[in-house]
């Protein structure tokens, strides 16, 4: 622990924490300190301007990442039939119903996203107080109560992502891993900060986006420039 305390010291010192810097050049900077000796995640947080326990500032949403993530991404499906078939067919890790619902309520989650269709609804809300408080409960409005199982499957798997303001009205996301390009660091990160700007809820006031930082897993945060991003 020593050893990485005094790491961090010496990463913190790299950066300037009160300067703002641009997209590319904050990209770099987080990039040439993410030295550990995995394939740090690149994180970003979003300030927003919105006090989430309001409902009219809540903002969620899901948006594909046209780099992918860098993640190898578990999807679970509770589906019958041909739609079970369907599910399989496109990639899903763990199909079922009944069966599906058994192992879950056992403590057993083997996947990172869940996907029903809407007739498995009555037998997934069962399953609220263990899929709610880990952000995993089906969501007709994230796409992933559908009947189009093979695509939700898909864009799980190819670097959709779901965003969720937390209490403190910040968003945290990855957009990819250290070892990505700075360019297709950059598409990520611009198509995550276009989508939570679309989704400014009509409660919101004053400025929306106030505050955004870059980091690595083990990396010091890095400020960004709000004023380069099209904020609102």
């Amino acid at each position: 622990m020593a050893f990485q305390s005094k790491k961090a010291k010496q990463l913190a010192t790299t950066v300037d924490r009160e300067k703002l810097h641009g997209v590319d050049e904050a990209i770099a900077i987080v990039r040439a300190n993410a030295t550990a000796k995995f394939d740090e995640t690149i994180e970003v947080a979003l300030n927003l301007g919105v006090d989430p326990r309001h409902a009219d500032q809540m903002v969620r949403g899901v948006v594909t990442l046209p780099k992918g993530t860098g993640k190898t991404v578990r999807v679970g499906v509770f589906a019958r039939g041909a739609k079970a078939e369907e599910a399989t067919a496109a990639g899903a890790d763990i199909v079922g119903a009944e069966d599906l619902l058994e192992i879950v309520q056992g403590g057993k989650i083997d996947f990172d996203r869940c996907i029903a269709t809407p007739d498995m609804m009555g037998l997934v809300g069962r399953l609220g107080k263990v899929l709610g408080p880990k952000g995993l409960m089906p969501n007709p409005k994230l796409g992933t109560v559908t009947m189009n199982v093979g695509e939700a499957v898909k864009a799980a798997k190819g670097g959709q992502v779901e965003y969720r303001v937390e209490k403190a009205g910040i968003i945290h996301s990855g957009i990819g891993k250290a070892s990505f390009a700075a360019e297709d660091l950059r598409a990520n990160f611009d198509a995550l900060v276009d989508a939570v700007i679309k989704a400014k809820p009509a409660g919101a006031k004053g400025k929306y986006l106030r505050k955004i930082a870059l980091s690595s897993s083990m990396g010091p945060g890095v400020k960004v420039d709000t004023a380069e991003v099209a904020a609102v």
